[in-house]
């Protein structure tokens, strides 16, 4: 599989619209490349304010990078009960948390070597 780093690129961006689109909260992204052993390139990171919230955001983000990337997960867990939702694009990994299980589970903490970047949202 080749690799190009504006697909990436795209992805992110889309993925980050597809967030925004159902009001996502506190989204930032981890840049995991500069860190040996890493299963991928990016986190996403984001938060519903319900189970509900939190499927919506999930669907949204399907839905999005469906339409505009032509593309799908490689694989989903959590959706269960969507405390924490993991969507795999192989990638790029995205984390959709209830806000208490990502306080909980502190990823940002465990990936500190990651460089952040915060996401600005108007909502």
């Amino acid at each position: 599989m080749v690799d190009n780093s504006s697909n990436v690129d795209q992805l992110l961006s889309v993925i980050i619209t597809g967030v925004e689109e159902v009001k996502g909260h506190d989204i930032q992204l981890l840049d995991l490349r500069n860190i040996d052993n890493t299963v991928c390139d990016y986190f996403i990171l984001c938060n519903g304010t319900s189970n509900t919230h939190v499927n919506a955001i999930v669907n949204s983000i399907q839905k999005i990078v469906s339409k505009k990337l032509k593309d799908k997960p490689w694989h989903i867990e959590g959706t269960e009960n969507a405390e924490w939702v993991l969507m795999d694009y192989v990638n790029v990994v995205v984390h959709v948390f209830q806000k208490h299980i990502r306080e909980f589970y502190d990823i940002e903490g465990l990936w500190g070597d990651a460089v952040v970047t915060t996401v600005e949202t108007n909502y």
